[in-house]
């Protein structure tokens, strides 16, 4: 073989090499795009709830949200089962998700019920239920968007929809059943638990909730920030609530409630899909998908 033939054959080979690597980059691009969270898909999930009616115990809605939500995971990839049991004499529905049989180290809730009385409003619709498009949907939302978007590789994780959380002080129901009920039945220990709710509002201001545990808000408000998204995440605390982190944090266990509370349509008949924004879908979302893949 004579040296300018050998010359080409390296060249080639310097080309092959380089084509590779070109398209390896360019495959794990449209990856990463592929599985990005999107909001706008999110904001599909909130208007397909909220087509079904408000999703109160025993209703049909509540039947048919528990149907899209479990044919949502499979088609994701997941494995959804209906952990039904009761708390306090009711009956309560949670849906629990899982891609893989090893202990999450991760829990991400939300809950997907509707109140059964839109008991602040002052006029029309006060006796009817509340519809529960921030209030409920948007964090369902953003933890079905969460399904399609988290990586096969990622640290175990299990998405759990909570039942029975939103009707307390009403026909002698408690606050939050369904992640009472849950909580009990734990038979692991996991490394942090990190619940959304109310995080759709289209003017989003997710303060540190008080009770929530320190370093995990902390967590995950600096990786908020890191990606833009400080003006939506305040590291200021503002509220102290009972939500579905409570029992919990009662348990001993490191979780954090990332909730916008200061949100004037709570509990009325006004929580419907044009008061929620895919821009704070996609922050909260954005923001979970970072700091899980940050948790090697």
């Amino acid at each position: 073989m004579t040296t300018r033939s050998r010359r080409l054959l390296i060249m080639a080979g310097a080309g092959a090499a380089l084509m590779t690597a070109a398209l390896a980059w360019w495959w794990l691009a449209i990856s990463a795009r592929l599985h990005r969270f999107d909001g706008q898909r999110a904001y599909q999930d909130v208007l397909a709830q909220m087509s079904f009616g408000p999703r109160t115990p025993g209703s049909a809605a509540h039947s048919q949200a528990i149907g899209y939500i479990e044919a949502s995971l499979e088609k994701a990839g997941w494995k959804p089962r209906l952990q039904a049991t009761t708390w306090n004499g009711f009956e309560v529905q949670n849906i629990v998700a899982s891609r893989s049989d090893r202990a999450p180290q991760i829990i991400l809730g939300a809950h997907y019920d509707s109140r059964l009385l839109a008991d602040r409003d002052q006029g029309p619709g006060w006796s009817g239920a509340v519809p529960g498009a921030n209030d409920g949907a948007s964090g369902v939302a953003v933890l079905l968007e969460l399904a399609r978007s988290l990586p096969a590789d990622s640290v175990p994780v299990w998405l759990v929809f909570f039942d029975a959380e939103d009707s307390g002080g009403l026909d002698g129901r408690d606050w939050i059943m369904g992640s009472r009920a849950f909580a009990a039945s734990l038979t692991f220990t996991p490394r942090a638990v990190i619940i959304v709710d109310m995080v759709g509002d289209a003017d989003l201001n997710l303060y540190y909730e008080r009770n929530s545990d320190a370093q995990l808000r902390a967590e995950i408000w600096r990786q908020a920030a890191e990606l833009g998204f400080q003006a939506q995440f305040i590291p200021e605390e503002r509220h102290s609530l009972i939500d579905d982190h409570t029992p919990f944090l009662q348990a001993g266990l490191p979780a954090v409630d990332i909730i916008d509370f200061d949100y004037p349509y709570w509990h009325t008949a006004a929580d419907t899909a044009d008061k929620v924004s895919a821009q704070s879908l996609e922050a909260v979302g954005r923001t979970l998908e970072a700091w899980i893949a940050a948790q090697r």
